[in-house]
């Protein structure tokens, strides 16, 4: 049952990704949440086109194209509206080309926004995720004049490959939003002093997670890695499971399949409420991302405080060092430190104290609405 505020709102969350995806991201979660809390809630699926179709992009496995540009009625008080355009701010892969497109592409900031141009005039809140969106960021502000406009920063733009005219939109932009919010200590610290930045953690679905359900496993011990991970590390997943051949390595996610050992499983995309007893009754959390430009971004990512929530110790890349008291750190394809990073871990008490400060998407969604004192 929706919690009511007393006078219902609208909000507008503008995303990289589809409503119903099975690929839960933080902005599903504030949908969710801002719909609890009695807001009318419009989840806008952007930058989406056909040049994304010409990519294989896995949205289109969805019904994007046939939504397109027209408001589609989830649920009471729950629209989804796919913007979808020819062309979208792409990266090239080459200076010379970039430099060429920049004004075609450029033109993604004077997109029809349809239907959707009246749904901004009707908003109290506006929530833009780091994408090729923020060009729209100039139009939103003149359509959407008594909103509030959040930049909510869950990925640094420059480790995504984008366009250069999206990274010069987004500090030409900074200055535009009500607040700034990023759950990464390394986005902030590059943020910080341009435009109201603040530090605000990724939240749990408290709802989901506090209700008791039965172990998805058949022995053990058993240890999860969930979510999207940008430059999966196979060879650390591969290490981990030679050295703790006891051990059972549970991978959900879009991940490809390949071939490890018998203790590893890969699951595919599980819808969220899926995931949660997996998350819930694991022994360890896994965190297998590769090393890449900008990776510190993902020091406390979603994943991180979903695993801290449900107590698990975590196997950490050294090279994410944080300052949560359940990770435990190991050298990728180093049979030795991964071993006793494991060992560290299964005989690391399951602490309530791992789950301190982590707020309900809920209290996030509010503080995104909320005037400064």
């Amino acid at each position: 049952m929706a919690l009511q505020e007393k006078t219902p709102r609208r909000v507008i969350l503008i995303s990289g990704h589809y409503l119903r995806s099975k690929r839960q991201a933080g902005f599903h979660h504030l949908a969710r949440a801002y719909w609890r809390l009695g807001w009318d809630v419009t989840f806008v699926t952007a930058p989406i086109s056909l040049l994304s179709r010409l990519r294989g992009d896995f949205r289109f496995e969805y019904p994007v194209a046939a939504e397109a540009n027209r408001p589609i009625r989830v649920n009471e008080r729950l629209t989804s509206f796919v913007l979808m355009t020819t062309l979208h701010p792409i990266n090239l892969r080459s200076s010379l080309i970039n430099a060429i497109a920049r004004p075609l592409l450029g033109r993604y900031a004077k997109t029809n926004l349809g239907p959707l141009a009246d749904f901004l005039g009707r908003s109290d809140l506006v929530v833009f995720e780091s994408s090729a969106a923020l060009l729209l960021v100039d139009r939103v502000r003149l359509l959407a004049p008594r909103a509030r406009l959040v930049y909510r920063v869950s990925d640094d733009l420059r480790t995504l490959g984008l366009h250069p005219l999206v990274l010069d939109a987004e500090q030409r932009v900074l200055a535009t939003f009500d607040l700034v919010s990023t759950p990464s200590r390394f986005i902030y610290d590059a943020l910080a002093g341009r435009g109201r930045v603040e530090l605000q953690g990724h939240a749990i679905d408290k709802q989901v997670f506090d209700q008791p359900c039965e172990s998805p496993y058949r022995g053990g011990p058993n240890a999860i890695h969930v979510g999207i991970a940008r430059g999966f590390n196979y060879e650390s997943l591969a290490t981990a499971a030679r050295v703790a051949p006891d051990m059972t390595f549970h991978i959900i996610g879009p991940e490809p399949r390949r071939a490890t050992s018998e203790n590893v499983v890969f699951y595919g995309e599980l819808p969220f409420e899926a995931t949660v007893p997996f998350l819930k009754h694991a022994d360890i959390g896994l965190d297998f991302i590769a090393r890449r430009e900008g990776v510190e971004s993902f020091t406390d990512s979603l994943k991180i405080i979903q695993y801290s929530y449900c107590l698990l110790p975590i196997l950490r890349p050294s090279y994410l060092h944080s300052d949560r008291p359940n990770a435990c750190y190991y050298e990728p394809g180093d049979e030795r430190s991964t071993a006793r990073a494991i060992a560290e871990a299964r005989a690391m008490p399951h602490e309530a104290s791992f789950a301190d400060g982590i707020p309900s998407w809920e209290e996030l969604a509010r503080s995104f609405a909320t005037e400064p004192p």
